[in-house]
């Protein structure tokens, strides 16, 4: 049985990294399977995916030492432009962490423009957790 909670949060954290790999097929077959309990699988599906997130945060962190090589695509000017519109209204775009196919770049980009720990934890956590808890709601309005 715990098999499934560890099997979910690895599903969650392989789909937060850059990966194309979902995690909510896992989740809403957990939930219609009505053998596990719900706030376990959705802290086990949080967690993995802001813990993969947070991978994505740290790379983006790390790829700022390659600024100067000549293969890198963005030049210094360029790099503190996109830090200052990013410190006016990038941090409120880790919103939309939980959407696919841009929610993974984003979290990246965070790193990259050096976003706080703190803060990006705390805003990645409630867009995902909300996104599993919805995805929670419609599964048991659909089998409960």
């Amino acid at each position: 049985m715990a098999t499934a909670y560890v099997g979910l949060f690895m599903a969650a954290f392989g789909a937060a990294t850059l990966l194309p790999l979902q995690s909510e097929a896992a989740l809403v077959g957990l939930l219609a399977s009505d053998r596990y309990w719900l706030w376990g699988l959705l802290a086990a599906a949080t967690v993995g995916n802001v813990l993969g997130s947070l991978v994505n945060w740290w790379l983006g962190r790390r790829l700022e030492r390659f600024q100067g090589r000549r293969w890198f695509p963005v030049s210094p000017r360029h790099m503190e432009r996109a830090r200052a519109h990013y410190r006016r209204y990038g941090h409120w775009s880790l919103l939309l962490s939980w959407v696919p196919v841009i929610g993974d770049p984003l979290t990246l980009v965070a790193g990259v423009m050096r976003e706080p720990l703190a803060r990006f934890l705390a805003i990645v956590t409630v867009a995902k957790g909300a996104r599993y808890g919805v995805l929670a709601l419609l599964t048991l309005g659909w089998t409960g």
